[in-house]
C-alpha cells in the first residue's frame, strides 16, 4: 500500500550530543511495521519525532500527506508511550471518558469505544477500579485501550507489552494483526524478537541509525543467519553491507 509515514533524514540533537543520525523511514498503511532495537538506540526519539511530540533538529516527517507536528492529525494518531499517563486517583472508566472528550467523541460513541477498548485489552471487570488500584501490566493494558480510543487511523505504540504477561500478550498481538486488517497502520517498538518476528516489516536501529530495513524473512535471509537475533547483530557489524 502507499506509504501514510514518511520520515527524511531526521536528525535529533540533546544539547550537543546528537542522537539520530539521518533516520528515513518510509511505512506502508495498513501493516504492523517494527522499529527493533536496544534501549537507548533512538527508537523512542523517533516515534516522538512521528507523533509530533517533539521537534526534529532537521528533516520532514509526513504523515497521511500532511506535515508534522500538525494539531489537525492529533485524532488521527493513537500514541502509547513507555511511560504511563494515567490519573491513578480516578477509575479506569474515567480516565476513558477524559480523553475522549480531548478527542471530542460524542455520548454513544464514548459509550460504544469504550466498551470495545476495554474489552480488547481485558479490562472490562476492573472498569470502575481505581487505577491506582492496578497493577502495572494493567496500567499498560489501560494505557492501550486510550490509545485504541479514538479508533484512530494509525497507531505509534512504544513498548506496548511490557509488563505484561505471556498469555494476554498473544492475544494483544492478535488484537494487533485485527486491526490491521481493517486498514490501521501501527507502528509498534520492540526489542523483544519474538514480538519483532510478527511485524510485517521491520527497521533495525542501532545508535541513532537505521542499519537494515525489510520483512523479518528478508532480514534474516539476507544476512545469511538463522535468527533475527542473529541478522540484527551481523547487520550491526562495522564495515558490513547487507542489502537492506
Amino acid at each position: 500500500m502507499e506509504n501514510c509515514i514518511k520520515l527524511k533524514n531526521i536528525r535529533k540533537s540533546f544539547g550537543k550530543a546528537e542522537v539520530l543520525h539521518g533516520i528515513d523511514l518510509n511505512i506502508p498503511g495498513g501493516i504492523i511495521y517494527g522499529l527493533l532495537g536496544p534501549s537507548g538506540c533512538g527508537k523512542t526519539t523517533t516515534v516522538k519525532i512521528m507523533t509530533g511530540i517533539i521537534k526534529a533538529t532537521s528533516g520532514e516527517v509526513m504523515i497521511l500527506d500532511t506535515k508534522m507536528p500538525s494539531y489537525d492529525m492529533l485524532n488521527n494518531i493513537g500514541y502509547m508511550a513507555q511511560s504511563d499517563a494515567l490519573y491513578e486517583t480516578l477509575t479506569a472508566k474515567e480516565n476513558l471518558k477524559f480523553y475522549s472528550k480531548i478527542y471530542g467523541m460524542n455520548k454513544k460513541e464514548t459509550e460504544d469505544r469504550i466498551a470495545y477498548v476495554m474489552e480488547t485489552v481485558n479490562l472490562t471487570g476492573d472498569i470502575n477500579k481505581l487505577v491506582k488500584e492496578y497493577s502495572g501490566g494493567m496500567k499498560r493494558r489501560l494505557s492501550l485501550a486510550i490509545a485504541l480510543l479514538a479508533n484512530p487511523k494509525i497507531l505509534v505504540l512504544d513498548e506496548p507489552t511490557v509488563g505484561i504477561d505471556p498469555l494476554l500478550r498473544k492475544d494483544i498481538w492478535n488484537e494487533f494483526k485485527l486491526l490491521t486488517d481493517q486498514g490501521i497502520t501501527l507502528v509498534v517498538t520492540t526489542h523483544v524478537m519474538d514480538e519483532a518476528e510478527k511485524c510485517n516489516v521491520l527497521s533495525m536501529i542501532r545508535d541513532g541509525l537505521v542499519i537494515a530495513t525489510g520483512t523479518p524473512m528478508e532480514l534474516i535471509t539476507n544476512s545469511n543467519s538463522n535468527s533475527l537475533e542473529e541478522a540484527f547483530i551481523k547487520y550491526g557489524k562495522p564495515g558490513d553491507d547487507y542489502e537492506n
